[in-house]
């Protein structure tokens, strides 16, 4: 490499890392206002899903201060439909915060949020490490390291995106962490493996009416499936699944947007049902 080539190296490098400081100083800003849903300004906008996850990598060291450390993670986009239709070819990986993540029941206050919206989750508790491994992961061989399974709410924050227009928006839900603002988690079952996920039936009532349905089949045709995609996800990124993380696989149900003053209750078949109650 000669002497020029090398300082163009540099300085890409150099207007690269700047774009992503700007990009999570937006959102930070973003974020802290509860400001309306809005598209990256045009400097900072990620051009490839590699870029976004960049901004996603350094939004959530930013987010650590106030919301502890990343102890777990998550799948948005597990349906192929939602990701053509925000352009997506896979679904999108996210972080969970420990301080956001939560026993059931739990209380969630809606004016912290731009707009509260709640999904109906497996959740799984690994308890050995998933490093980075060449050809990826198999459902077989996550299982392996899967200590226990639970049922889980995800609070997330659209703060009132338009859906009509996601499809120009598709890199920024990478970025922005898969809009992820915390976790609810139930009983805890370490003898998952008595208990056919797949077939696991999934039940949200909202004041004692129910207001969907889903089972295990609708996580990417098997929870551990969508585990498997999870870990190969994050193999190709050079990063660990660490034991004692918790990963949420996806809603069984369609997002719901809670009032104040409402109560969920999500039944996952084999669990004791989790509430959660919206002030």
């Amino acid at each position: 490499m000669t002497i020029r080539s090398a300082s163009r190296a540099l300085k890409a490098q150099d207007s690269a890392h700047a774009r992503i400081e700007r990009a999570v100083r937006w959102l930070v800003e973003q974020h802290r206002g509860r400001k309306p849903f809005a598209g990256f300004p045009r400097d900072c906008a990620p051009a490839s899903v590699e870029q976004a996850y960049a901004i996603q990598d350094a939004f959530v060291e930013a987010k650590a201060r106030e919301c502890g450390e990343p102890m777990g993670w998550k799948i948005a986009l597990s349906n192929p439909a939602m990701q053509r239709f925000v352009g997506l070819a896979e679904p999108v990986a996210g972080r969970l915060h420990r301080r956001q993540v939560v026993g059931a029941p739990a209380h969630a206050r809606a004016a912290a949020y731009g707009r509260l919206l709640v999904e109906f989750e497996f959740a799984v508790e690994l308890g050995e490490d998933l490093p980075p491994r060449a050809g990826g992961y198999s459902r077989a061989l996550v299982a392996q390291a899967v200590a226990a399974v639970r049922p889980a709410f995800e609070l997330a924050d659209d703060r009132g995106a338009d859906y009509q227009t996601l499809n120009a928006h598709g890199l920024q839900l990478v970025a922005d962490n898969a809009w992820n603002e915390g976790a609810v988690l139930g009983e805890r079952r370490t003898d998952w493996r008595s208990l056919d996920l797949a077939e696991l039936d999934g039940f949200v009532a909202i004041d004692g009416q129910q207001v969907g349905a889903g089972s295990g089949r609708d996580l990417m045709g098997h929870p551990l499936d969508a585990l498997a995609w999870l870990a190969s996800h994050v193999s190709r990124r050079g990063l660990t699944m660490r034991a004692g993380d918790v990963a949420i696989l996806g809603s069984l149900v369609t997002s719901k947007f809670p009032r104040p003053g409402e109560r969920l209750d999500f039944a996952l078949e084999g669990f004791d049902p989790i509430s959660l109650y919206v002030d």
